[in-house]
């Protein structure tokens, strides 16, 4: 039909759009759509009844539309072009397609082990361990009803590139932004020798000083062994509080990259009448503009890894997490953890919060004000955003 010049763009731009995750999220989210999770969906009130899976308020073409949109993903040169030539593939190929089929390359090691709890004594970290349990359980059956019994595959490489190593006790950290990140960092530092206290180690240290290793540094056998053989941690947050602590850090005060980068473009594209000077700092973004952004499959800049999924950041489908930490619990949850990987008896989990330590923290209050500034659609969307965020770690979207 292309002729071979075109075959071969159509087969370049095709793999290029799957290196890229934007492979269309329609069959993800039509199979979403057809399981019956026990959770009630974003946007439900809490203690709602709930069989089906359908937002409230989207029918199921609809969901699947804001998905399709969304799950094309970052705008790009070839987009159109390649939009047009993906279309054009028959429907029986399309239907045979994984919803995860994107994420091929090599098999991942599959086996889920218990925690080793020889490290941990008394009874202090019962209720902590039994929660820590159920969280395990929940994420692999919710993974299981997702991926059906096929073994996903993926580009390893890619796939461990949020994941920091910590040799001495054998620790695979993913990063989450918002999520207690960047104290996690400072503890893994004085974990592998490179701090006496996390106290003592600044911002810019544990972001830009490139102490740690992350595990796409490692060759292929490396990587392995230690997906195998180490205790991989993973620590999330409510995805609106995440969200929400995201804009005001990045947008609410002084940012030497976020303004100029994020905020210019934003600003450019959402703000009617923008003024000269906000045009050039990129200062000032309000969260509706902020959401217009995130919601636009035709982005002005790309995704960030402070507003983006957790479902891409750390594939916790594809990797079997040993621990689920939560920020809700972060403490707690921490503490446990470094018992259970050895770590020295005096280190604690630092309890200060990194930067703009005189703001209030982000709480479901504050989200609330914050969700009032959008439309009942805007909100809806958004909670349909980060909904596999909601379904893996069972969390209940804020009631507006």
């Amino acid at each position: 039909m292309f002729g071979v010049a075109g075959l071969l763009l159509f087969m370049y731009l095709q793999a290029w759009m799957e290196e890229q995750h934007t492979e269309s999220g329609e069959k993800l989210q039509q199979q979403i759509i057809n399981q019956d999770f026990t959770l009630p969906p974003p946007g439900m009130p809490r203690g709602t009844a709930w069989s089906g899976s359908t937002p409230p308020g989207l029918g199921k073409r609809e969901v699947a539309v804001s998905g399709s949109r969304r799950w094309w993903g970052e705008a790009d040169p070839f987009g159109v072009v390649a939009a047009s030539l993906v279309s054009q593939l028959s429907e029986q190929q399309e239907m045979s397609r994984s919803p995860l089929s994107h994420l091929r390359g090599v098999y991942l090691p599959p086996a889920l082990h218990p925690l080793n709890k020889t490290l941990v004594k008394g009874g202090k970290w019962k209720g902590v361990d039994g929660a820590q349990e159920k969280r395990r359980s929940f994420l692999r059956d919710f993974c299981e009803k997702l991926n059906g019994r096929k073994k996903p595959r993926t580009h390893l490489v890619h796939l461990v590139s949020r994941i920091y190593v910590e040799d001495r006790h054998k620790v695979l950290y993913c990063e989450v932004p918002k999520a207690g990140c960047s104290n996690w960092k400072r503890v893994l530092m004085v974990l592998n020798g490179l701090a006496a206290s996390a106290h003592n180690i600044s911002h810019d240290d544990v972001h830009y000083g490139k102490h740690l290793r992350k595990l796409d540094s490692y060759d292929l056998k490396g990587i392995y062994t230690r997906l195998n053989t180490y205790t991989k941690a993973i620590f999330v947050r409510d995805p609106m509080e995440r969200l929400v602590s995201a804009f005001r850090d990045k947008f609410e005060h002084p940012n030497s990259y976020y303004h100029p980068v994020f905020g210019r473009a934003i600003i450019k594209k959402y703000r009617h009448n923008a003024n000269e000077e906000a045009l050039k700092t990129g200062s000032g973004v309000k969260f509706k503009e902020f959401i217009q952004y995130l919601l636009d499959s035709r982005r002005p800049v790309g995704m960030d890894i402070h507003w983006e999924q957790v479902s891409k950041l750390c594939y916790p489908c594809l990797i079997n997490y040993d621990f689920i930490g939560k920020f809700e619990t972060l403490e707690e949850d921490a503490n446990y953890f470094l018992r259970l990987v050895g770590a020295p008896a005096e280190l604690k989990f630092p309890k200060f919060k990194d930067r703009h330590s005189s703001d209030e923290r982000t709480s479901a209050e504050v989200v609330r004000q914050y969700l009032k500034e959008l439309s009942k659609e805007e909100r809806q969307l958004t909670y349909d955003f980060y909904y596999l965020d909601y379904l893996m770690f069972n969390y209940t979207s804020p009631v507006v």
